[in-house]
């Protein structure tokens, strides 16, 4: 993929996005073939050299948000820079809520915050680490509407502003259509790849 490249995987459930997803992040090996990162086979490493590639090159947003309860929304985002050692994490992190809309929210725990709110959270969290490709599995599958409209809008803007790639599962089709691949999975086989319309 290219910087800023956007791509949808769409398909039914249980078509396998969400599986394809885990494999192309390196949190699972294929059985067989290989998935390259920047030319590096995930195959070819460990455990945690898998880990080590992911947090320096990859961001993540998920449906259920995955926040760490017991952390305000500032140390949430700071949790990723202060686990590669970054002594500028708390600065990085104010900037980040600032740009998703939160600076009145940051010293709130995720259960203080609505679900649109939380979301913010995670892709603040997500792009704080500047990564070169992020996946965002679902990103407003458990927002309503008007939420999950502003979360899209906030992830493709600042996808284009940072010139991240995005490969994005959903079962929004009017979601799907903003990328500008498509590809749609049925019962785990590749069925079409192209442009969006």
């Amino acid at each position: 993929m290219k910087a800023g490249e956007t791509v949808a995987i769409t398909g039914p459930s249980g078509s396998g996005k969400s599986t394809l997803l885990s494999l192309l992040a390196g949190l699972d090996i294929p059985s067989e073939g290989e998935i390259l990162l920047q030319g590096k086979a995930f195959s070819s490493l460990d455990e945690d050299q898998r880990a080590a590639r992911r947090g320096a090159l990859c961001g993540f947003v998920f449906q259920s948000f995955h926040l760490v309860q017991d952390l305000t929304a500032l140390e949430n985002v700071m949790l990723p820079l202060e686990l590669q050692g970054k002594s500028n994490a708390e600065k990085e992190a104010q900037r980040w809520l600032q740009q998703v809309g939160l600076e009145a929210r940051m010293g709130h725990f995720p259960g203080q915050l609505s679900g649109g709110e939380q979301q913010r959270v995670a892709l603040a969290r997500a792009f704080v680490v500047q990564p070169k490709l992020l996946f965002a599995d679902e990103p407003t599958g458990s927002l309503d509407h008007a939420n999950g409209e502003r979360i899209a809008d906030l992830l493709f803007d600042m996808n284009q502003a940072t010139g991240t790639a995005l490969v994005l599962v959903t079962h929004d089709p009017q979601l799907a259509r903003r990328c500008g691949r498509q590809l749609r999975l049925e019962a785990g086989r590749l069925r079409s790849d192209g442009a969006a319309a």
